[in-house]
């Protein structure tokens, strides 16, 4: 006699072919997307990878590599930084000062941040070679000068060198837009979504999900690669999403991570997205002067009950904006939490436009002011730059063995086909 099956039961296994169909399906496509994301992303993330892990200690080795900039030759008393900025200018009357650290450090020279003024005859800024000076905090000399970010290996720019390299691979603004900047923004996008369709694709199915956390160590060769790639990612995903999604706050935080974010959490007006920024060579000159400066922010932070002394401050002639910071002497670059806190001043008339204060605000002025400590490490102190290191030698690693595994397919395709 036949037996005969249940009708309902054909249809049950039709629709479990017809999801595993669609399963197959959707799993080739995201393959596809992750194989060509990687593709695109893989130079660029081993350069970004190699360079952030040498950045971590930018200060530290720029500090070794280029003692005369930074390190004090004269003996007796330092001039007062304002005095010596001030002195600086009246000699250079070409030159703007932009950056002015506040308090000096016994043995260090007196770093400056400088730009061009503008050219009242040509409405255009004067033509000028180089961007940081190093005076001596005693007599005023210069130390050193150099062009930050050039495209130069010199002992003196290849710190500054790596740091630009690592953000805007070198690509020469045009436009009016900063190419590589926006470039890089845009990979660090494609690297966000691509870590997710990477995590999905780790994991084909519940059964299987183990063999995603181990590496065959002893088998070595290809299988070790493989598992370089997919149990190196596992493991390290939550982290190297960090780094994905803070590199795309550093690159495009006007154009896509505020908008973004306001629209979760309302955000605190920011002084520089209210304003449209003069072209580079264009500089606003600032009314008011960096003394009269000093004197408000000091009136400002008194109000918010402020114990730290001033310890640096910029304009920008972009955007006619002054800036201070307040912290006690040898903690500019914080190694750890969110940052100094900061205050903001016009330039032309001297009103307060606002501040930025670790830790405060709503969630999504938080979460902003948390994003290079995070991409940087500094956030954790010496433990996180130790390990955001140690994440750029991964992501370069990560680079390196995709590239493997798509050539050994590929080739392993090229013999099939040669094959039939």
């Amino acid at each position: 006699m036949k037996r005969f099956i249940e009708p309902q039961v054909l249809a049950g296994i039709a629709q479990q072919e017809r999801q595993s169909s669609k399963s197959r399906a959707s799993r080739q496509i995201l393959t596809l997307l992750h194989r060509w994301a990687g593709l695109f992303l893989a130079v660029f993330l081993f350069i970004s990878g190699l360079t952030g892990a040498i950045i971590s200690w930018d200060h530290e080795l720029d500090e070794w590599l280029n003692p005369q900039l930074f390190e004090r030759q004269s003996q007796g008393e330092s001039l007062p930084p304002l005095a010596l900025a001030d002195q600086f200018e009246a000699s250079h009357p070409r030159i703007l000062v932009t950056w002015l650290p506040l308090s000096l450090e016994p043995e260090q020279n007196l770093e400056l941040g400088v730009k061009a003024r503008l050219d009242p005859t040509t409405g255009k800024a004067f033509e000028l070679d180089f961007n940081q000076v190093a005076l001596d905090p005693v007599n005023g000399e210069i130390r050193g000068s150099r062009l930050w970010g050039d495209l130069s290996l010199s002992r003196e720019n290849f710190l500054p060198f790596l740091y630009k390299l690592h953000y805007s691979m070198h690509i020469p603004d045009a436009f009016g837009l900063e190419l590589g900047i926006l470039f890089m923004g845009i990979l660090a996008i494609v690297w966000s979504i691509d870590c997710f369709i990477a995590l999905w694709l780790s994991f084909p199915n519940f059964q299987a999900w183990r063999k995603s956390f181990v590496f065959r160590w002893r088998q070595g060769g290809y299988k070790l690669n493989f598992d370089l790639h997919r149990s190196g990612g596992v493991w390290l995903w939550a982290l190297l999403l960090t780094l994905a999604v803070t590199a795309i706050s550093m690159n495009l935080k006007q154009e896509v991570m505020r908008p973004l974010v306001s629209t979760f959490s309302t955000l605190t007006p920011d002084p520089f997205s209210l304003r449209t920024p003069n072209p580079h060579d264009e500089p606003i000159e600032p009314v008011i002067t960096r003394q009269e400066i000093i004197q408000l922010a000091s009136a400002e932070a008194q109000k918010k009950n402020w114990i730290m002394p001033p310890g640096g401050m910029f304009y920008e002639p972009e955007y006619g904006i002054y800036g201070v910071t307040f912290h006690e002497p040898g903690h500019d670059h914080p190694h750890f939490g969110l940052g100094n806190p900061w205050l903001y001043f016009d330039g032309q008339d001297g009103s307060y436009l606002g501040d930025k204060i670790p830790g405060e605000g709503s969630a999504g002025d938080i979460f902003l002011q948390a994003q290079f400590p995070l991409h940087s490490g500094r956030i954790l102190g010496l433990p996180g730059r130790i390990l955001v290191s140690l994440l750029g030698l991964a992501v370069a690693t990560l680079s390196v063995t995709g590239v493997i595994i798509w050539q050994r397919k590929r080739w392993a395709r090229v013999r099939m086909a040669n094959n039939h």
